[in-house]
């Protein structure tokens, strides 16, 4: 991803307490017989006796105070892996990607590419079991694209996963590309490119799919994102950051964090503030997503707890935090209740220094009650935790077991010698030594519909042949420095986060590795209630021990989310029951012919992993 003309255009919890007020109502669901519509999520609150249920109720309407109700048999007790409606209606859109001009702080006009004309793009919504149908045109002079649905499970529609080398080939300059997909799932999630590091100059949006939830709010103000941000285009950090692993320095530091989109500048004197007006006595959904390139943040509001309804797109029993680490990739829904005396409150979005993320900004936003004029707030920040490791204190809706095992599979994580496209003897990121290094011209799908099995090593194939079994993974950093943070992510499923342990040492060159103990550890693992989610947190020098079912055949990269990492290599493609998977649609021959046509003419040639 490259730009010709500038003119043109990890999971982790803060668990303390600090003597916070806890409600009283940790977990309870409501149920009431109202309707049997299934499709209303803005069905007002009427007075109804409330009581604790985890069955499915048909004739239980979604409103203010029976979130865990959808209605026509399905509710909050639904495992949308297990089970999901079909309301037969089709939600379309239209994303346009052009290469302009961004100043989202003031600090300065820079080269951004757009999804229809904004940054962040337009926010996709649609309900639990409706039919998405989102058309991308590529309106760039010089940039292959394509949008990969994070999180999005896509049952059954592989081709629809948006990752260029793998699941299709780039989108070429004047083409389009429809992208349809069944919400199976429920919940809040976003939008970006996967071609090359190109999300970072904006081609990202939110995603939220209405559907039921473990705790009761009055209004859903929608999704809230915090990411970094760089004064200098993706490529150009990308190219330095390469640079920069060669001597094992660590990449550059973000200039900013943004907040819903904005923010000041790091010196405070340009920008603006994203603000929100509350009410006092109500209680509101807020769909916290970290769409960052690299950095991990942790988020609060001033005075106010959070409740945690979900991690990623998975129902949790409502806990309650001061302050919340997001991992890059990570989502939590949670309900704010507007509490506190009236008055300006900061929200405050903090590089995870722990995690070994580096910003020269901070994240501020502002809420406030409708009662007051909105000014710069006073309010004083909760204490931040600093230890980069997931929690322990959320517990999974669905409780589902694992079947216990000391048989895992290693993916060793670390630095290796590779090409990755910009010449031999490169020092770059790898799993067991190899770095993925894939071809935009022939995705792996073209691989599979030709039963050609000879796949390049850059590929970085695990073959998963059998439908129906699980399969245990150890992600572990080996002894070669630097020891990083990774956030893990995984496509075309959710993984069962078993356990995890590493050195909190915040120096990636000292750190010592702590190794995985096969003969000891397994019994130390969650096996009866993990947490699920799509994204979790390799910890500095340390391990991580996932499962999952394969019963999602296809083509499926699973990497880190620090889009320097993975532009240097760090993933891997599992192929899962492949003679399961669906030969490719004709569009997907179309959009390959039309970027082959493109490619050998374009201006720009492919230096990174592709992904």
């Amino acid at each position: 991803m490259r730009f010709q003309y500038l003119a043109a255009s990890l999971l982790t919890l803060a668990l303390g307490t600090q003597g916070a007020k806890i409600p009283a109502e940790v977990g309870e669901l409501n149920r009431r017989a109202t309707s049997t519509s299934a499709s209303s999520t803005t069905s007002s609150a009427t007075s109804s006796s409330a009581s604790s249920t985890k069955s499915a109720d048909g004739s239980c309407s979604n409103g203010a105070l029976t979130r865990s109700c959808w209605g026509n048999g399905y509710s909050i007790a639904t495992d949308f892996d297990q089970k999901h409606p079909t309301t037969s209606q089709t939600v379309s859109y239209n994303l346009e990607i052009t290469n302009t001009t961004c100043n989202p702080d003031g600090n300065g006009a820079r080269t951004c590419l757009l999804i229809n004309g904004q940054y962040p793009g337009p926010t996709i919504t649609a309900n639990w079991g409706d039919t998405l149908s989102i058309t991308v045109k590529n309106s760039m002079q010089d940039n292959g694209t394509g949008i990969h649905w994070h999180g999005v499970r896509q049952l059954g529609s592989n081709e629809q996963d948006g990752v260029a080398g793998i699941t299709e080939c780039p989108i070429a300059p004047g083409d389009s590309k429809t992208y349809t997909f069944l919400c199976t799932q429920f919940g809040t999630s976003w939008y970006h490119s996967h071609f090359s590091a190109q999300y970072g100059d904006g081609v990202v949006g939110s995603i939220v799919i209405n559907g039921p939830a473990t705790a009761n709010y009055d209004i859903d103000l929608g999704p809230y994102p915090v990411t970094d941000w760089y004064y200098r285009t993706a490529y150009q950090i990308e190219a330095n950051t390469l640079t920069d692993l060669q001597s094992g320095a660590p990449g550059p530091n973000g200039d900013n964090i943004l907040v819903n989109g904005t923010n000041k500048n790091a010196a405070g004197t340009t920008g603006s503030y994203s603000v929100t007006k509350i009410t006092a006595g109500k209680k509101y959904r807020l769909r916290l997503i970290n769409t960052s390139v690299d950095n991990d943040i942790r988020v609060s509001l001033d005075n106010h707890i959070l409740e945690i309804m979900t991690t990623d797109f998975v129902p949790v029993k409502p806990a309650y935090n001061q302050t919340i680490l997001l991992a890059v990739g990570q989502r939590y829904d949670v309900v704010i209740t507007a509490n506190q005396t009236a008055g300006n409150y900061w929200f405050r979005a903090n590089v995870a220094t722990d995690c070994q993320s580096a910003n020269n900004g901070a994240g501020l936003a502002i809420f406030s009650y409708d009662t007051v004029t909105v000014a710069n707030p006073t309010s004083t920040s909760y204490s931040f935790p600093s230890s980069c490791f997931e929690p322990t204190g959320l517990a999974p809706f669905w409780s589902q077991p694992v079947p216990s095992t000391s048989a895992f599979s290693n993916l060793d994580v670390g630095l290796t010698n590779g090409s990755v496209d910009t010449g031999a003897g490169l020092t770059v990121w790898g799993i067991n030594n190899t770095s993925i290094d894939i071809q935009w011209d022939k995705p792996m799908r073209t691989y599979l519909q030709e039963g050609n099995t000879s796949y390049p090593v850059g590929e970085n194939v695990i073959n998963l042949p059998t439908e129906g079994v699980w399969t245990y993974w150890l992600i572990q950093e080996v002894s070669a420095s630097p020891h990083i943070v990774h956030p893990i992510h995984l496509h075309g499923h959710d993984f069962f986060v078993l356990g995890s342990s590493g050195d909190n040492n915040q120096n990636p060159n000292t750190a010592p590795i702590v190794t995985f103990n096969p003969s000891s550890d397994p019994a130390t693992l969650n096996w009866n209630t993990p947490i699920r989610r799509d994204t979790a947190i390799l910890p500095q020098g340390g391990w991580l021990a996932l499962a999952f079912y394969t019963n999602n055949p296809g083509a499926w990269l699973f990497h880190c989310h620090i889009a320097w990492h993975i532009s240097e290599g760090l993933g891997l493609d599992f192929v899962e029951a492949s003679g399961s998977i669906p030969a490719p649609s004709s569009a997907y021959s179309t959009t390959c012919s039309n970027w082959n046509k493109y490619y050998p003419t374009s201006y720009y040639k492919k230096d990174d992993s592709g992904i």
